[in-house]
């Protein structure tokens, strides 16, 4: 299946000229401020009409789950996205799996042959020591650029954050170049509560030992969205965002929706950077 190129334009060029004073957002590739959408197994046509109007905002894409070792015409989603330089990773459950099985040999193959720069490993779902898990950490970083997890899926076990902070510690220093804070699609669990309340007591006590720009906070609720940017800036960086709510989590950052626009535009004054290390 093929489909017409798309004209790959700057944003600036699109919406000139610009004459709103709005937080400055840097331009891809980024090491802050990073977008991580989560594709569920999307196909190719809407993948297009994202591309169309978002791939300026979009950093990553990972394939959630096992969606990468399912899906028709990977390759042909695969190329779609990287002709808009935007980063993939399979989901860090079809890692997860590989360990159980005793494969991750062959999972790093199946990496190579889809010429993947990026790989998450993860035991949200799994129980990995994690001397081991940065074993693999160690082993997978020679090759690609980790970005771990840490975190259980399980919204009914609750970590201490003395635990986070050890192990996103452990695993930067393992080789990763960020590390996700676990939520779940759903932000129910991780740094989430049931609810999909954050817990913020945890957030806090993990950004006295941790740099805020090492780490990915999934959110995938716009109230998360919100409070992490009111929190800690507009160059948080959000992971595990729908491909619907691309445009409107820029809005969030910029001060362009209801929701912050008193938190960026209330005086001519206003600090954007709130978390500084």
């Amino acid at each position: 299946m093929t489909f017409p190129t798309i004209v790959n334009e700057d944003i600036s060029s699109v919406n000139s000229p610009s004459f709103l004073n709005l937080p400055q957002r840097p331009n891809k590739p980024r090491n802050r401020g990073i977008t991580h959408v989560i594709d569920r197994g999307i196909g190719l046509g809407k993948a297009q009409d994202l591309l169309e109007t978002s791939s300026h905002l979009i950093d990553f894409i990972k394939l959630g789950w096992g969606t990468g070792y399912v899906t028709r015409n990977l390759q042909h989603k695969i190329n779609l996205y990287r002709q808009f330089d935007i980063n993939l990773c399979f989901g860090g459950t079809f890692f997860e799996v590989a360990i159980l099985q005793n494969k991750f040999d062959e999972f790093r193959k199946y990496l190579q042959n889809f010429k993947m720069t990026h790989v998450e490993v993860s035991t949200g779902s799994i129980h990995l020591p994690l001397e081991q898990k940065c074993r693999y950490i160690e082993a997978l970083a020679q090759d690609f650029v980790v970005i771990s997890e840490v975190g259980s899926k399980n919204p009914n076990q609750v970590i201490p954050a003395c635990i986070w902070i050890e192990n996103i510690q452990a695993e930067l220093t393992a080789g990763a170049w960020k590390v996700v804070a676990e939520a779940r699609e759903t932000g129910t669990a991780g740094i989430y509560c049931g609810n999909g309340e954050i817990r913020l007591e945890l957030i806090d006590e993990i950004l006295t030992q941790v740099n805020f720009n090492d780490l990915i906070f999934e959110s995938p609720k716009k109230s998360q969205q919100v409070c992490l940017i009111k929190k800690i800036g507009h160059l948080v960086n959000l992971g595990n965002i729908a491909v619907n709510d691309v445009i409107a989590l820029e809005t969030l950052r910029l001060g362009l929706r209801s929701d912050t626009l008193e938190t960026f535009h209330k005086n001519s004054q206003n600090e954007w950077m709130f978390y500084s290390k």
